[in-house]
């Protein structure tokens, strides 16, 4: 297939078919790009806006096929576009929020299909699963992969910086606390506070700890799986790219005693093989990421995600 650039010399994610909005019920799963930095909680600029291109030019050395899985070529059963970015505005996080629940809900929700977010910074996830619930009226679980809470009530005045989007989450109706499931957190630029404002909203913590120390991950996935699925309709999976070790995630945040690349892509794989309704990649930073390798990350978890969605429609 020729290759389709979604602008200037940025090719489709992993090589997938350019779908306009209108057209992205022809597809299986659709890739978006959200290209937002808003507040940053420390230091300065991270660059993190740039991820959705970093992510997709990365991607052009990939196919859908995964020896190590029973030789899966996603592409055999699922079709993949690419939709190109959400526009955002520069200078007011709270429309932009508005903007990225619009087009979610109007171009993506509102069709039978599996929407891939690429960020930008975590404050994306809140309204993309705002625009689920406003489309879909289901009850949500979420399955939220990270070293960190996310859960502050706002940084300064914003209440839509990127360590804030899980309390939004918290007050968002359609979403079920209780099968809100922080898992993977750690690190010590955690706030006590944080902690306890996720047991007292009634999400469920789960540290890297207790993923390494359970010494079976496919019973932890099966664990966090049970949990985000219950007395709900869907579970959406937010994955940070500092879950992981900064050893396997040099471009984004730098965090220790994180999880090794083979237990977040084994557990992702299992949550798709479950049941998921979309999900989203976010906090890469192409400014430190020299030799790319978080944005390389970003194909992987993609892939072994729709693997197991794959297997699921499958089933």
């Amino acid at each position: 297939m020729e290759q389709q650039f979604v602008y200037g010399n940025t090719p489709c994610f992993l090589n997938s078919k350019k779908v306009a909005a209108k057209n992205a019920g022809q597809v299986d799963a659709v890739v978006y790009g959200v290209p937002w930095e808003g507040g940053v909680t420390w230091g300065n600029y991270t660059s993190c806006e740039l991820g959705p291109k970093s992510m997709r030019l990365s991607s052009g050395r990939y196919s859908g096929f995964l020896p190590e899985l029973d030789g899966i070529d996603v592409f055999e059963h699922l079709s993949l576009g690419d939709i190109g970015d959400i526009t955002i505005n520069w200078n007011n996080s709270e429309e932009t929020m508005e903007w990225i629940t619009e087009f979610t809900r109007k171009n993506l929700w509102s069709h039978n299909v599996f929407p891939i977010g690429l960020g930008g910074d975590h404050s994306i996830t809140y309204p993309i699963i705002r625009g689920l619930v406003e489309e879909r009226g289901q009850k949500v679980g979420i399955i939220h992969l990270d070293a960190h809470y996310d859960n502050a009530m706002s940084f300064g005045k914003d209440k839509f910086a990127r360590n804030t989007p899980f309390a939004r989450l918290y007050e968002l109706d359609g979403v079920r606390n209780e099968s809100l499931i922080h898992a993977g957190i750690h690190g010590p630029r955690n706030k006590p506070e944080s902690g306890r404002f996720a047991k007292e909203a009634g999400a469920v913590t789960i540290t890297s700890r207790d993923i390494r120390e359970c010494g079976d991950i496919y019973r932890m996935a099966d664990e966090i799986y049970a949990k985000a699925s219950q007395d709900v309709d869907v579970v959406y999976l937010s994955i940070c790219s500092d879950i992981l070790d900064y050893a396997f995630n040099p471009g984004g945040p730098p965090d220790a005693n994180g999880l090794t690349s083979y237990e977040l892509l084994t557990m992702i794989h299992e949550f798709g093989k479950k049941g998921l309704v979309g999900m989203d990649f976010v906090e890469v930073y192409p400014e430190t990421d020299v030799n790319q390798f978080s944005a390389h990350l970003a194909s992987t978890v993609v892939l072994y995600t729709l693997a197991g969605v794959a297997l699921n429609r499958k089933k």
